[in-house]
């Protein structure tokens, strides 16, 4: 009993001086935290430090490209100015009123935006119905399909519209001669051009959309396909009802950049049609830039339809950009 008496004072003695030791009667507990608050404040910056060589490469990749381009589209730049002929004068917003007035800018716009949602709508379709039919058939089948598609999606674009070309030949093309066409010229109409690259746009996008695709649906835990199957559930009913909800966050994104792909399609219009077709019936934006820039000289109505194809494609961004946000806060 003497000995627990004892210890007790001298428990208290030395708990006493612990808690007065703090420094202006603040806990230590406190005050640790406080270090560490400092400490993860401090970090916030390394994230930055380690993107800023990226940051300064694409600084002078895209930023001065695309104040050049701003500038030129409110100047009067022709071949004149270029050589050094005539000074360069500042005409403002007259470059885009002279291209929103030309009833040909406004035919151009539309056939891109109608031949972009074609592009993506069959990519989007033939990378799917891929994509589930990966998940059906044996390994090797598997295999051949699949370096068969990422073979096309390695194709240069250059290359793969010459070989699209010769394939569609009139006088030498085999596609002709197995439907019994003749001679017929598949880029003299304007609907069978427009047809003819959209089958080599497809072609070399869909490799894309089916192995990300193929990829999330090999995500989905399998318990839920095989319950479906079982409910007596049909292929396109489990697609439609299970595998594309569930894909939703990956469609989106395969969408997207599809729509900004497709949207500046440039070298299979001007390889496959020569130029944008016959009387430039096949004139997208890309080329119909092209042709006002360097084809007639005209630099500043070129760069004011980059201007407005840059603000399309921006948009563009914007929306997928938040449609990822807000996926993420979802999940």
């Amino acid at each position: 009993m003497t000995h627990e008496a004892t210890a007790e004072p001298g428990a208290v003695k030395t708990a006493a001086p612990a808690a007065a030791g703090a420094p202006d009667g603040r806990r230590p507990g406190r005050g640790g935290k406080r270090r560490g608050g400092a400490g993860r404040r401090g970090s916030g910056w390394t994230p930055w430090l380690y993107l800023a060589p990226a940051l300064v490469v694409l600084a002078g990749l895209l930023v001065y490209p695309i104040y050049q381009l701003g500038l030129i589209s409110f100047l009067e730049y022709t071949q004149a100015q270029v050589s050094g002929g005539e000074p360069t004068t500042f005409k403002g917003l007259g470059n885009y009123q002279e291209l929103f007035s030309d009833p040909q800018f406004w035919d151009v716009l539309l056939a891109t935006v109608v031949f972009a949602a074609a592009c993506v709508i069959a990519t989007l379709a033939v990378g799917c119905a891929l994509a589930v039919l990966l998940t059906r058939i044996r390994a090797l089948p598997r295999l051949l399909l699949m370096m068969a598609a990422l073979g096309a999606w390695a194709t240069p674009a250059i290359t793969g519209s010459t070989v699209w070309v010769f394939l569609f030949d009139p006088d030498y093309g085999p596609v002709n001669r197995v439907l019994g066409l003749g001679d017929h010229s598949w880029t003299y109409d304007r609907y069978s051009a427009f047809a003819l690259v959209l089958f080599e746009v497809v072609w070399c996008s869909f490799p894309f959309v089916m192995v990300t695709v193929y990829a999330g649906i090999k995500a989905i835990p399998s318990e839920v396909l095989e319950a479906a199957s079982l409910d007596g559930a049909s292929q396109w009913r489990i697609w439609r009802s299970i595998i594309a909800p569930m894909l939703r966050p990956i469609l989106v994104v395969v969408t997207i950049q599809s729509i900004i792909w497709d949207f500046k399609v440039f070298t299979q219009i001007y390889v496959m049609t020569s130029g944008g077709g016959i009387a430039g019936q096949n004139l997208v934006l890309n080329v119909y830039a092209y042709q006002k820039a360097f084809a007639s000289s005209q630099y500043s109505l070129g760069s004011a339809i980059g201007v407005v194809m840059l603000l399309i494609l921006l948009a563009v961004t914007l929306v997928y950009l938040r449609l990822m946000r807000r996926q993420g806060e979802e999940l």
